[in-house]
C-alpha cells in the first residue's frame, strides 16, 4: 500500500483483528456482485469504500424511477441507464483507487461460471430464484464462499454458504429447486427501503471477513429479519448429505 492507501484504510488497519496484512488481502481480493439493486446498491458500496481492490458488478437491468426508493446507486439523472454501468459510476466516484468491471447482461452459463471463478467471494443480490439457484451452482463448482440476501416486504434473511468447507450447506440445501413456487418480487409485494441496506450492508461485511481472512462468517446459518419490530434471530442450516448440487452425487444436470 501507498501512503494515500494507509491513509484511506487507516481505520481497518487500526483493528487488530484486520491491520496491514488483512488489508492487502481485501486489496487484492475480488467480489462478484450478482445484482445492482436494491441489496447490490449499499452491499457494493460498502466493499468499495473499504478497500476490495476488484469489483464485478453484474445486472442487466436499466435504472427505473421504481427503483429510487431504495437502490441508493443510481440517481435520478441515470433513470433509462445499464444498472451495471450507473453502479460502476457510483462505485469509482466513491474510491477511484480500485477497479470495477461493470457486466451490463445477465450472467449465465459460460460467462457465469467464468466471473464466479475469477472471483475471492460471490455475493447474490439478485430478484430471482432462476438466477439465484445457477449462482449457487457455479460457487459449488468453483469452491467460492457464497453471501446470499433477501429483501422482501417487512422480511430480510441473510446466510453464507462455502463450498470449500465439508460440513457447509450450499443455497440448494436450504431452498430445493424442485419446491420452489412462483418467485416473490418487489414490483408486486412492495419492500421497506431501509431493510435493503440493513441486509445488503451484512453481505458486504461477511464477503469483507471471508476475503480479509478474519472474524467468524455465518456459514452453516440463516439469519432472519423482521423489519417492523427489528426482530433478529439466526437458525442453523445443515448440510443435506442427499443435495442434489453439493451432495455425495450430483445431479447430472448440476
Amino acid at each position: 500500500m501507498d501512503d494515500a492507501q494507509l491513509l484511506r484504510y487507516s481505520r481497518h488497519i487500526l483493528l487488530d483483528e484486520i491491520g496491514v496484512e488483512g488489508q492487502e488481502r481485501l486489496l487484492g481480493a475480488t467480489a462478484l456482485v450478482v445484482g445492482a439493486g436494491g441489496l447490490g446498491s449499499p452491499a457494493a458500496l460498502y466493499l468499495a469504500c473499504a478497500g476490495i481492490g476488484r469489483i464485478i458488478l453484474a445486472d442487466g437491468d436499466t435504472v427505473d424511477l421504481t427503483n429510487l426508493q431504495r437502490q441508493i446507486l443510481h440517481r435520478d439523472d441515470r433513470v433509462g441507464q445499464s444498472k451495471a454501468l450507473s453502479g460502476r459510476h457510483s462505485l469509482l466516484d466513491m474510491n477511484p483507487g480500485i477497479r470495477v468491471d461493470a457486466v451490463t447482461t445477465r450472467l449465465e452459463g459460460t460467462a457465469l461460471q467464468d466471473a464466479v471463478a475469477s472471483a475471492s467471494v460471490v455475493l447474490d443480490c439478485c430478484d430471482n430464484f432462476t438466477t439465484r439457484h445457477a449462482v449457487n451452482r457455479a460457487c459449488v463448482h468453483a469452491k467460492v464462499p457464497l453471501v446470499s440476501g433477501a429483501a422482501i416486504r417487512f422480511d430480510g434473511q441473510l446466510a453464507v454458504f462455502d463450498a470449500r468447507r465439508a460440513d457447509s450447506p450450499c443455497y440448494h440445501c436450504l431452498f430445493a429447486e424442485e419446491g420452489e413456487t412462483e418467485a416473490v418480487q418487489c414490483a408486486t409485494m412492495g419492500v421497506f427501503a431501509p431493510l435493503t441496506g440493513i441486509i445488503g450492508t451484512m453481505q458486504a461485511a461477511e464477503a469483507l471477513k471471508i476475503a480479509g481472512g478474519f472474524g467468524t462468517p455465518m456459514t452453516g446459518r440463516l439469519l432472519l429479519l423482521d423489519g417492523r419490530a427489528l426482530d433478529l434471530h439466526t437458525v442453523k442450516v445443515p448440510r443435506d448429505p442427499n443435495c442434489a448440487v453439493c451432495g455425495q452425487a450430483p445431479h447430472p444436470s448440476s
